[in-house]
């Protein structure tokens, strides 16, 4: 079978559907972590560390271990890279539709940390020695990506589907100035059919046939099939953060036990635009024929062929949110470090927008047609869910060090609500949470070593399980089918620091990070058997992604 997650079938639905979907609660529920030079570098394993302001947002006791007040800035440059192609059936040698894989990527310059805390000496040998207070904020992950892949298409159109799933509505109705906001059909629909890439059939108002479709009458049957082969395009490019804003307070009690809490807010900011356009190879086989109505009612049949189309979708969201975040790490001794933090949900209000537009155009151009919908707007709470990471580290004197650490998320737990009295409207789309979405468990680990005391050299790795469960060819939960996949996400890292005699320090960092396989329905299928099976399958995209980051952190100690 083609399909390899229920979940990814939802990627392709939610254009057309304008409705919150598994994937929006867990884009914006997932936290990959960027923070200063120094955590990055080390993998950010940090939980049982502390000392640096990237650490704050994983473990709040961080702050406290240090008995000074710091500053830091930290600019970056993020390299996105994407392999888009299409995959390859059983039993196929070739994909179904787009056999160019393309390469993309995008440079963008960001400020993935800042801030400042300020140590508060309490003058005791043992108690409560210090206290840190401070304001940081660090991206907790970053939407950047730019994807295409195009290719030839024998089988099936987007004018085809768009054609079968607009199937049951009144054309005439379609076509009304008012049908965004009066009617019940999905936008897709409403610009597919005013755009002119479907059209009703001939005393069927409420059948229709693409623009890159023919109908040849067998046998007093109407037999609607693709014209011709096409060159399909898909183009995604999408741009966003989500920055952790943590206002902290840390104790040192006797340089043994560290406690810190965050009370933190962040702020999403994500934005899409996904582009699908065909042409055919040879317009002559696409044929299509237009009544005109002449001023004196007469009628006149004009011949014409489909050229191409373009159909455009547009999203962005905005968001804010809170969270409080526990800490604590223990310092039992012999170089021995033992760190935890749990992160209550966070409750985000969102506002999303979207608009869709379409164009058909054709040898004629007096059939050319246009349409570009109204913009959207909706706004709804995300409860993203509980979070808890365990770290341990040792220490070799001034030498270096070693960390791990394991953090771990269920997001079966996220939950849409809306704004006012719940109404039930998120009912479907917590029951697919519940049964779809599991925990995603995230394992990283760092190394630093000091060949004198002023230099040193890092390298850390991050392993992420993908919180979606993975559906076998029989529609069962196997999370061998993830590895499979190549769903998981591993992060590789390495950098180096200076720290000079007095107060300034230097730290450079480079990651890079593989994401998990990622599997794009642009359009529906829409050939089916009578027993509802799948004749011919509408292509299937996977895209690789890859993002390298490289950051260099300022500070200052006082």
């Amino acid at each position: 079978m083609k399909k390899t997650a229920f979940v990814l079938l939802l990627t392709a639905a939610a254009a057309a559907a304008e409705a919150q979907t598994i994937q929006d609660a867990l884009r914006f529920s997932e936290s990959n972590y960027e923070g200063t030079a120094r955590t990055l570098a080390m993998g950010n394993a940090f939980t049982a560390l502390g000392g640096d302001l990237g650490a704050v947002t994983i473990n709040p006791a961080g702050s406290a271990v240090a008995n000074y007040s710091q500053v830091t800035i930290t600019p970056g440059l993020n390299i996105s890279s994407n392999i888009a192609g299409g995959t390859i059936l059983p039993g196929d040698s070739s994909p179904v539709g787009f056999g160019n894989r393309l390469t993309r990527s995008e440079t963008r310059f960001s400020v993935p940390n800042f801030g400042v805390t300020m140590n508060f000496d309490m003058h005791r040998k043992r108690g409560l020695k210090n206290i840190n207070i401070g304001f940081i904020a660090n991206t907790s992950d970053r939407y950047q990506e730019n994807l295409m892949t195009s290719g030839e298409n024998q089988t099936t159109t987007f004018t085809g589907s768009a054609a079968y799933w607009a199937g049951g509505y009144d054309f005439d109705q379609l076509l009304m100035n008012s049908a965004y906001d009066s009617y019940s059909a999905p936008w897709q629909t409403i610009v597919a059919a005013q755009s002119g890439m479907i059209s009703n059939l001939t005393n069927a108002p409420t059948e229709y046939i693409g623009a890159a479709e023919v109908a040849v009458d067998t046998d007093g049957k109407t037999d609607i099939h693709l014209g011709g082969p096409l060159d399909q395009t898909y183009q995604r490019q999408t741009n966003g953060y989500k920055y952790d804003y943590v206002f902290n307070i840390g104790f040192n009690i006797s340089d043994f036990v560290y406690f810190g809490a965050n009370l933190g807010i962040t702020s999403i900011s994500y934005d899409s635009a996904t582009r699908f356009t065909e042409a055919a190879i040879d317009p002559y086989d696409f044929e299509n024929v237009f009544t005109m109505t002449g001023e004196d009612g007469s009628t006149q049949d004009i011949t014409t062929y489909f050229s191409n189309m373009r159909y455009d979708y547009r999203y962005s969201a905005r968001g804010t949110g809170v969270y409080g975040k526990f800490g604590i790490i223990v310092t039992p001794g012999a170089g021995l470090r033992i760190g935890a933090a749990v992160q209550t949900p966070t409750s985000t209000t969102i506002t999303e927008n979207w608009s869709e537009s379409g164009a058909t155009t054709y040898l004629n151009s007096t059939f050319n047609m246009s349409a570009e919908s109204p913009t959207g707007e909706y706004s709804y709470r995300l409860i993203s869910p509980f979070r808890a990471n365990f770290g341990v580290a040792w220490t070799f004197g001034t030498f270096g060090l070693i960390s791990a650490d394991y953090e771990m998320c269920d997001y079966g737990t996220m939950k849409f609500k809306t704004l006012d009295l719940d109404s039930g409207e998120f009912d479907t789309q917590n029951s697919d949470i519940r049964d779809y979405m599991g925990v995603s468990h995230n394992i990283r680990a760092g190394i630093e070593i000091k060949p004198v005391p002023a230099f040193a050299i890092r390298a850390g790795y991050g392993l992420t399980t993908p919180a979606e469960k993975a559906m076998d060819e029989n529609g069962a939960i196997d999370y061998i089918y993830n590895i499979q996949k190549n769903t998981l996400r591993h992060k590789g890292s390495f950098g180096i620091g200076y720290s000079s005699p007095g107060s300034f320090f230097i730290d450079a960092a480079c990651s890079f990070t593989r994401y998990g396989n990622e599997y794009i329905l642009p359009y529906d299928d829409y050939i089916f058997a009578d027993d509802g099976s799948v004749l011919a399958y509408t292509p299937e995209i996977l895209n690789k992604r890859m993002l390298w980051n490289v950051l260099l952190t300022f500070g200052f100690r006082f």
